[in-house]
């Protein structure tokens, strides 16, 4: 392990308490565009590893698995202190995953940092996950600035000549202004596109160690025509010591990027929806360091030392080893154990506390998971949940494969859930069945090996299955269902969401799954998204993208019973009449409802039996679909096998988006199932020799194709024991 310099450790602990001399940021990129590559590089200039390893140590990819297969699974964290304009900054930095399976941990680091380090590869140029990884930063209104990576390559590989590779910058630069122009916040609209000209854009070669922006080149005299010579001759060396890759992106990051000081003010509104002219919210937007502590936990890290190791971002206060917090919208309390910030794989405790506007890593808080918020004041509203860009979608059953290690299985599961909050786990523990939902096949292969052998438990995996959805084609009911005891009868009516209503819900504008705190702001959300005024007044409960409304009048005992109907339709939503999966974008409205006048003939076992059956009766006479997970495929492929390509793609059932040549490359984007993705990387190898790049990221869900619908719903309803057939609304009915 790198050992950390006593200077710079001081020099770390002393600027922590300058929040205007601090910048927090994210690495953030498309797969294999150089992330750790370029952190490896400021490193250096931390004096952390040598400048001769920079570049090819790749020190923040520790883990044992990101060795072995070359890319980045895990955020990593590091401090560093960079000069500028005679003056020092520290600056907290987070490497991020590039791969799709991973993007879990760039949303998660988003909450964290204040902005972005975006790179794009000056050879593939804007890719699939760019544009996933802007969305992710300025949905958390975190500002990016922009490096272009692998120059040369551009040089040595595409022959390009100074004319030719500043119009590629300027194709990248006008891709990545159109991406911020589409997602920016409103208020930022003009004010963060990134311009070449200012040095919120820069350029070079991280692996060769050196780098470029405009006002560095007018500084030094630096010109294209020198970097296209140097690199061209086989000298990069001396270009990296003309133009050092740390002092270019350190200056652009400490110039573009805002302190905690102006960033807190713009972000804290926008993450937390607590009164900001309260003790808490004041000392938030000024980064009070003698404020309420409010820390909000962005990622967990198991430590087989240190044991649970949370990750996350100080607003407010001061977190101290030795004190006691609570974790908010709990009735728990916890002792932190020891306060450091990350170094790397390594810790550097801070015996005083890290103090707001930094990034700490604390240990001792057992009870606490990913997105919670710990505060020295019971009574803190918790900061705004963390929305994922996407929802897990590839499913394993996992088993013990000795009986005996069972109860350590079901502990390790928890743990990895934990410790990855995109993971989604279902523990049986009385079949000894779990279910562990990953973003895809290799985030389901990467965590089954860790639990086999970091946890060593042996265990059996299943074949991975996919994640589908239902819901209905039209409207249908009201639908009649009765309790068993014949005394009450529920009349729900559903319809199909607006997308848009859909999509409010999944980016966080519409909170789900949580009490109704502001029923007239949700209102005005809802009649903006096409609701009429009175459905709009009626919501009384949203289940994850499902609104359920009363639109009933004076019906006598029902706001008594509204909990249990509530539960009913749960039941219905969480297993759909048509494979038992779960229920997506459905808008179920209750118009009637005749009770029992006493209390002991409309309990649980009456009610809820009964809200299911109308809502799935109701279902059945819409016209049940079943919804797929789909992926946007991008692939860049040689022209001499792009007939192979294409016939790879349309076996799997790829709708071809778009086609666009560039040399004597073509790239090709796809819109394909998840479902028929399975095995593809292997596939594609085989069919184009290796030659070809490709990314995907998950777009959401799309019906089944009606030739198929029977089929996909026989093979589910088979696997989970039911009889192949589904029930129609006459069983219901019954």
């Amino acid at each position: 392990m790198a050992y950390i310099k006593e200077e710079l450790a001081q020099k770390i602990k002393l600027m922590m308490h300058k929040p205007g001399w601090i910048r927090n940021i994210g690495i953030v990129a498309h797969i294999h565009h150089g992330k750790t590559t370029l952190s490896d590089n400021l490193l250096a200039a931390a004096g952390m590893i040598s400048n001769e390893l920079a570049g090819k140590q790749l020190y923040l990819n520790f883990d044992e698995q990101e060795q072995a297969r070359c890319l980045t699974i895990n955020s990593a964290n590091v401090s560093i202190v960079h000069p500028w304009e005679g003056k020092e900054y520290l600056i907290n930095l987070i490497d991020t995953p590039g791969h799709v399976d991973f993007g879990g941990d760039v949303t998660r680091a988003m909450r964290a940092v204040d902005g972005a380090v975006v790179l794009v590869c000056a050879v593939e140029g804007v890719m699939a996950q760019t544009e996933t990884v802007l969305r992710q930063a300025l949905r958390e209104k975190v500002k990016p600035t922009l490096f272009i990576s692998k120059v040369d390559r551009a040089i040595n590989e595409l022959k390009l000549t100074p004319e030719m590779l500043q119009s590629r910058f300027k194709k990248i630069i006008e891709d990545v202004n159109e991406l911020i122009r589409k997602m920016v916040p409103e208020e930022f609209k003009e004010k963060w596109f990134v311009n070449v000209n200012d040095g919120s854009v820069a350029f070079g070669s991280a692996y060769h160690n050196w780098a470029l922006s405009v006002p560095y080149m007018v500084k030094t005299g630096v010109k294209f025509k020198d970097i296209i010579d140097l690199c061209s001759q086989g000298r990069q060396k001396d270009l990296a010591a003309k133009a050092r890759i740390n002092d270019v992106v350190f200056d652009m990051v400490v110039k573009h990027l805002p302190n905690p000081l102006e960033a807190q003010k713009y972000r804290i509104p926008q993450i937390w929806k607590g009164d900001l002219e309260s003790e808490v919210g004041k000392s938030m937007t000024s980064v009070d360091k003698g404020g309420p502590l409010a820390f909000m936990i962005t990622d967990i890290t198991i430590d087989e030392h240190a044991g649970e190791i949370a990750t996350g971002r100080v607003f407010s206060g001061r977190i101290i080893s030795g004190e006691e917090y609570f974790i908010c919208g709990t009735n728990l309390r916890n002792k932190c154990h020891d306060v450091a910030v990350f170094m790397g794989p390594n810790r550097l405790m801070i015996p005083d506390g890290v103090v707001a506007g930094n990034i700490a890593a604390v240990t001792g808080l057992r009870n606490a998971v990913v997105g919670h918020t710990i505060s020295s004041q019971k009574e803190m509203d918790a900061f705004e949940e963390i929305r994922h860009v996407s929802e897990p979608v590839v499913t394993v059953a996992i088993e013990a494969k000795q009986m005996k290690d069972l109860p350590k299985l079901v502990e390790v599961l928890r743990k990895v859930s934990k410790e990855d909050a995109s993971l989604k786990v279902e523990i049986n523990q009385e079949t000894g069945e779990n279910l562990l939902s990953g973003m895809g096949e290799l985030h389901i292969e990467i965590t089954t090996y860790r639990i086999i052998n970091d946890h060593k438990v042996d265990v059996v995996v299943s074949k991975p299955i996919v994640v589908y959805r239902e819901c209905v084609e039209h409207g249908g009911g009201p639908f009649e269902g009765k309790s068993p005891n014949k005394h009450n009868r529920f009349y729900f009516k559903v319809e199909p969401l607006d997308d848009a209503v859909v999509k409010a819900i999944l980016d966080g504008e519409i909170p789900s799954d949580t009490k109704i705190k502001d029923q007239k702001a949700l209102a005005k959300k809802l009649q903006d998204l096409g609701f009429d005024k009175e459905e709009s007044k009626s919501v009384v409960n949203i289940h994850t993208t499902n609104i359920m409304l009363d639109m009933t009048k004076g019906i006598q005992y029902l706001h008594e019973t509204m909990e249990l109907l509530i539960d009913g339709v749960k039941e219905a939503l969480d297993r759909g009449p048509l494979a038992n999966e779960k229920v997506r974008g459905l808008k179920i409205s209750l118009l009637d409802a005749k009770l029992h006048e006493d209390a002991i003939h409309r309990g649980p076992a009456q009610v809820i039996p009964a809200a299911r059956a109308s809502v799935y009766g109701a279902m059945c006479q819409a016209g049940r679909v079943i919804l797929e997970p789909m992926s946007k495929v991008t692939l860049n492929v040689p022209d001499d096998i792009v007939g192979n390509v294409n016939r790879e793609l349309l076996q799997r059932r790829n709708e071809i988006q778009a086609i666009e040549q560039v040399g004597d490359l073509t790239t090709i984007i796809t819109k394909a199932p998840v479902a028929a993705m399975f095995g593809f990387a292997s596939s594609i190898r085989s069919a184009s020799g290796g030659r070809v790049l490709w990314a995907s990221e998950n777009t959401g869900f799309q019906g089944v194709p009606p030739e198929l619908k029977e089929q996909v719903v026989a093979e589910i309803r088979t696997r989970k024991g039911l009889k192949p057939e589904p029930y129609d609304e006459a069983y219901y009915a019954a």
